[in-house]
């Protein structure tokens, strides 16, 4: 590839020899003698259509349309050149001079490059920097980041700083590739920034990228693809167009697609292909973004119909006026006027592509009133080179040290340090000797003649990183609201985006369900569940902490619970103590003696389980609260059977089955009778408790907003085992008492024991209904107050009755009583 660069610049070198065309240094509009000469390379012509050249020749820029706006450019080149000169503190007793070329071709202007790099009419390319002097000490252009790239690397390693102000192309920054290159207009990355962020700013997502077939489009497109891809931005349609493109078939797609915002990263031929192509096609109401190239095209605006094509938002470079400009302007056209056969001298003596035969006539109102997008970035490039200049000659306020003679490559040490203001602007320069950031926003007021540009908005990054667009400035043409370009509605609070189609940006809403949540700045794709201490409705954007509840001790029903409870503890123990202190007495005995005594302990360790319900649940208390009373509570149940059927033998079946009477007397067969069962019922216990036993939960699933501590039941089957024993007990001591219903009044407990077993029954299908039915905390209290019912029944029908008789009515309390009744018993039985 090197290698036929090289041919080709070689041959275009002998092309121009040929033609005996020499380089004289008179002073014109491309020429300027100095101590130290500058080139400059700027675009007075430019090509419409490349045709294929299959001989070695360069390209006569004279032959293809004329740019006003390039001859603008170089004329601030003259002004910078010739404003230093003036000066008595820049360069003191140095004076810049130059030698400008026009330069429209990408591949065939390599004369004017030749010329640069030359020493004496000759390239030494193995000569030594420190020893190599080419014609130019630096240079400025070309315009165009494909223009630059092809004569840069030809350029660049000869250490020749290429101070640059119209190629913005990203991969230039690459100093390896690239040494010497500076730039002072800021690079396609920074310009794509911007435009997200002007995207972003309205809130759009669904948007075209129309650019030419060149580097600086083709970077662009790349870093637009890169850097809009956290962003939830689209790139609905990309197309990189050639001149003899069919631009009306590109903007009948976009139109189809509803693209309502289309950036145009072209160079300024294309872009005017593009704009006019939208109003023949009458394309309506699309906002165009335009970058840097064309934000300040003079003719555009004018352009009959521009604006109903929508809203133009162009991107510059902070636009700054070069005091003296126009004067000097009107100077030098009265210069011209005077010496109106200048042009045919010029045509007649300039060489390659130093001719502009139209540019005496352009008035000097024309050129001032020409696009000034890239007059600060020449005038910039042209102190850049004299500053660094001043610091190599270690010039001082008076005058500047000759000798040894600068050489190029010296320059490029002094201009990373450099950093000076310049017409109210700080310039410097970056590691890869990029320039500081100062961007406008200007909206294209077509509908006032002449057409204006207004700066709505800007972007700077010194010293700081700012950005902002006064929304008011902007008169939209859509009833005076912000177009619309999306590719979906977006979506209310609390719904999600469910993709459609290839691009994100197209979705559909989806309500995010019960306990889920949305957050768009995470990913608007997706539900979120809550945490389990959180909780959210349908359609929520954020999640609530959910309330903490459970049984406490200090809520009032827990209190007065609490209170039974232990009142009835102690109601137990006191009648166990008067018991035991009346242990020889009938009434004692006939209530089963010690047993009686037996059961009295079981009911006071059933009711010590109620204190468990209350407080934090943990593992011990969920163990201990139904275990506890499960296993007691029984044991009583089972004396009472016992009691029941003893009666039943002594009264009726004594007589009729002696000697199984006096089996059950003589091995305590109540005991036994006890023991097994209770051994029985202990067992099941303890394989309800180790299988699956009672544990601590938080039942979060009942309560949206709350999460309910409670304790488990365990594993169902071992705890129906432990129910059924308990209740089969009771069951066998109510048939027993109904058999011994008309038994002596003093024996007969049929009704006391029926009483307190119905209670017992009725108290727990009450809660095993609420706990099946009802989900709350209070179910906890309910089996706490079941637990108390079920001991108050016994208590109060079995023992309290007692109770009463050995203390309110001794006269009871007698064996001479209970003889008697036992008699009148027996009269009843012989009568029947």
């Amino acid at each position: 590839m090197l290698l036929s660069r090289i041919c080709v610049f070689l041959l275009c070198f002998i092309n121009c020899s040929f033609s005996k065309i020499s380089w004289p240094h008179s002073t014109s509009d491309f020429s300027l003698e100095g101590d130290y000469l500058l080139g400059g390379l700027f675009a007075l012509h430019e090509i419409d259509q490349v045709t294929s050249i299959f001989t070695p020749e360069t390209t006569e820029c004279f032959r293809h349309s004329t740019s006003a706006s390039g001859y603008q450019m170089l004329q601030v080149m003259r002004f910078a050149v010739e404003e230093i000169n003036n000066s008595t503190t820049l360069l003191p007793n140095i004076s810049l001079g130059y030698d400008i070329f026009d330069h429209c071709s990408n591949t065939k202007n390599f004369l004017s490059i030749l010329s640069f790099v030359s020493k004496n009419g000759s390239i030494k390319p193995k000569e030594k920097l420190n020893n190599y002097q080419p014609k130019v000490i630096a240079l400025t252009g070309p315009y165009g980041s494909t223009r630059t790239i092809t004569i840069a690397p030809l350029i660049t390693m000869g250490l020749i700083p290429l101070v640059n102000y119209g190629a913005s192309s990203y991969a230039l920054s690459n100093k390896i590739q690239y040494p010497s290159f500076i730039r002072t207009v800021p690079s396609n990355k920074d310009m794509i920034e911007m435009i997200i962020h002007i995207i972003r700013w309205f809130g759009w997502n669904w948007v075209a990228f129309l650019g030419s077939q060149d580097s600086y489009s083709s970077d662009g497109l790349k870093l637009f693809n890169k850097y809009i891809s956290n962003t939830g931005i689209c790139l609905a349609y990309q197309e990189g167009l050639s001149l003899n493109a069919n631009y009306s078939q590109t903007l009948k797609k976009i139109d189809m697609l509803n693209i309502n915002v289309i950036v145009v990263f072209a160079v300024p031929q294309y872009a005017v292909n593009i704009i006019k192509t939208a109003i023949a096609e009458n394309i309506r109401d699309k906002v165009w973004i335009a970058s840097e190239t064309w934000a300040m095209n003079q003719q555009l605006p004018r352009e009959p119909g521009i604006g109903k094509i929508g809203t133009v938002i162009g991107i510059t470079e902070r636009l700054l006026s070069l005091p003296g400009f126009d004067q000097f302007i009107y100077k030098d056209r009265r210069t011209i006027n005077g010496y109106s056969t200048e042009s045919n001298v010029q045509s007649k003596n300039k060489t390659c592509n130093q001719v502009c035969d139209y540019c005496p006539l352009l008035t000097a109102e024309e050129i001032i009133n020409e696009n000034p997008s890239f007059s600060f970035a020449i005038y910039a490039a042209i102190y850049t080179i004299a500053h660094a200049l001043h610091n190599v000659l270690q010039c001082d306020m008076n005058e500047c040290h000759k000798n040894p003679k600068a050489k190029p490559y010296m320059l490029m040490g002094e201009m990373k340090k450099l950093d000076f203001p310049l017409n109210g602007r700080q310039v410097k320069y970056d590691e890869n000797y990029d320039p500081t950031i100062s961007y406008a926003v200007v909206h294209w007021h077509t509908d006032v003649n002449p057409p204006q540009f207004e700066m709505v908005g800007t972007y700077d990054t010194y010293p700081e990183t700012t950005f902002t667009i006064d929304n008011s400035l902007l008169p939209w043409l859509n009833n005076d609201s912000v177009p619309f370009s999306n590719c979906s509605v977006e979506c209310k609070p609390g719904y999600s985006r469910k993709p459609e189609g290839f691009h994100s940006c197209c979705f559909t809403c989806k309500k995010c369900p019960r306990n889920s949540y949305v957050d768009y700045s995470r990913d608007p794709y997706t539900c979120f569940p809550c945490l389990e201490s959180e909780w959210s409705d349908e359609g929520s954007t954020a999640c609530k902490t959910r309330i903490v509840v459970y049984l406490e001790f200090a809520e009032i029903s827990s209190i007065i619970v609490m209170l039974s409870a232990t009142c009835l503890i102690i109601l137990l123990i006191a009648i166990l103590c008067l018991f035991a202190y009346n242990f020889n007495t009938p009434v004692v005995k006939s209530a089963g003696g010690s047993m009686c005594l037996l059961m009295l302990m079981c009911l006071i360790m059933s009711s010590i389980s109620v204190f468990f319900f209350f407080g934090k649940p943990t593992f011990v208390f969920c163990l201990l609260r139904n275990a506890i009373f499960a296993f007691f509570f029984t044991i009583c149940i089972s004396c009472l059977t016992v009691r029941s059927f003893q009666i039943i033998c002594v009264f009726k079946m004594a007589a009729q089955f002696p000697k199984l009477h006096s089996l059950w007397v003589k091995h305590n067969g109540q005991w036994l009778f006890i023991a097994f069962s209770s051994f029985i019922h202990f067992i099941s216990c303890v394989i309800w408790m180790t299988v699956s036993p009672d544990k601590p939960i938080a039942d979060s699933w009942t309560f949206k907003d709350q999460i309910m501590l409670m304790c488990e039941m365990g594993n169902a089957i071992t705890f129906t085992i432990v129910v059924f024993i308990s209740w089969f007990l009771g069951l066998l001591c109510l048939i027993f008492s109904y058999m011994g219903r008309d038994l002596p009044k003093n024996y007969n407990e049929a009704k006391s024991i029926t009483f307190s077993l119905i209670l017992y029954y009725l108290s727990w299908i009450v809660y095993f209904t609420a706990y099946l039915s009802v989900k709350s905390k209070y179910i906890m209290l309910l089996n706490a107050m079941a637990q108390i019912s079920s001991i108050n029944g016994i208590l109060f029908s079995y023992f309290i009755t007692k109770s009463y008789i050995i203390l309110f009515q001794p006269q009871k309390n007698t064996a001479a009583y209970f003889q008697t009744s036992i008699q009148n018993y027996t009269q009843t039985i012989s009568r029947t």
